[in-house]
C-alpha cells in the first residue's frame, strides 16, 4: 500500500474559500497530502473584505488537535489565523505534547482587506510560544516588520529582518517579497547560514486572496513527504506562481488564487 503523507492546518475558516483552512487543504490535496483541519476561528469574508469574526473556545481549539494526534498524526503542521495568545498557547502546547516537528507557521495578521486577524496581544505570544516551534516561518514583508520593529525598504533591510526572526527560534525563515514594487516577486530563505533567492515574474493582479496561507501550506505538504526546506519552499514558489498566473476571476474584489493550475501546468508538460 502506497504511503499516505499527513499535513494538518490549524487556522481560521475563510467562507469565501480562498484563504484558511480552505486554501490549505486544497493545496495538501493537489500536493497529494491527506489534510486534517482544526479551525480556531469562523469569518464571514468574501473578494470584498472580512465582515465578521467569530473566534472558537480555547477548549474547542484543543480538543480538535487532541482528536488529530491521538489518532491519525501530522507528517507536517501549517498555523494559519489564531487570532488571541489563549489559542497561540493552547496550540503551542499540543504541538509539543505531540512532538511535531515539520511546523510551518504562518504568522497571519492582516487580512487583504485591512481587517485585523491576530490581536496586538497575541504578537508576544507568537514570538514567545510559537516561533520556537517551527522548522519554517513565512512572514510577508509587513508581518516581518510587525516581528521584528525593522522598517523594511532595501534587500539588506531583509537580511537583518531574517536574522531577528532566526533569534527567536525558527530554524527556518522565509521573507515573501510579494509587497515589493518591482518586476519580480524575491522571496528570501535563511536558514541560520545562508540566504538563498526564489524569484518569480511578478503578475500585476488583484487577484491574490490567499497567497499567504497557499505558500505556506505547500510548503508544509512538502515537508510532510520529507523533502528538504530549500526544496519545499521552490515548490511552493512553483505551485503560488502558477495560481496567481492562472487566474479565475471571480468576486467583484480582490479574487482567490487558482489552486489547481499547478496540477495542471505539470500534467501539461508531460504531455
Amino acid at each position: 500500500m502506497k504511503q499516505v503523507y499527513k499535513a494538518l492546518t490549524i487556522a481560521g475558516s475563510d467562507s469565501g474559500g480562498g484563504a484558511g483552512i480552505q486554501a490549505d487543504l486544497k493545496t495538501f490535496q493537489e500536493l497529494e497530502v491527506f489534510g486534517m483541519s482544526a479551525i480556531t476561528a469562523v469569518t464571514a469574508q468574501n473578494t470584498l473584505g472580512v465582515q465578521g469574526v467569530y473566534p472558537l473556545s480555547v477548549q474547542a481549539v484543543e480538543q480538535q488537535i487532541e482528536s488529530i494526534g491521538t489518532d491519525l498524526g501530522a507528517d507536517a503542521v501549517k498555523t494559519g489565523m489564531l487570532f488571541n495568545s489563549e489559542i497561540i498557547y493552547a496550540v503551542a502546547g499540543k504541538i509539543k505534547k505531540f512532538g511535531w516537528k515539520n511546523v510551518v507557521v504562518d504568522p497571519v495578521m492582516i487580512a487583504k482587506g485591512g481587517a485585523p486577524l491576530l490581536q496586538n496581544d497575541a504578537i508576544s505570544a507568537l514570538k514567545k510560544h510559537l516561533l520556537p516551534l517551527a522548522e519554517v516561518v513565512t512572514p510577508n514583508i509587513p508581518e516581518a516588520e510587525a516581528l521584528t520593529g525593522i522598517k523594511i525598504e532595501t534587500i539588506e533591510d531583509r537580511f537583518e529582518s531574517a536574522k531577528h526572526i532566526f533569534e527567536l527560534g525558527a530554524r527556518n525563515v522565509v521573507i515573501k517579497g510579494g509587497h515589493e514594487i518591482a518586476s519580480e516577486a524575491v522571496d528570501v530563505l535563511y536558514d541560520g547560514r545562508e540566504f538563498y533567492y526564489f524569484k518569480s515574474k511578478k503578475i500585476e493582479t488583484k487577484n491574490t486572496h490567499g497567497t499567504g496561507c497557499t505558500f505556506a501550506a505547500a510548503i508544509a505538504a512538502e515537508l510532510a513527504k520529507g523533502n528538504t526546506v530549500q526544496n519545499a519552499v521552490q515548490t511552493a514558489k512553483n505551485f503560488i506562481a502558477a495560481a496567481i498566473e492562472n487566474q479565475l476571476g471571480i468576486g467583484h474584489g480582490h479574487g482567490p488564487t487558482n489552486h489547481w493550475a499547478y496540477r495542471q501546468k505539470l500534467v501539461s508538460e508531460k504531455r
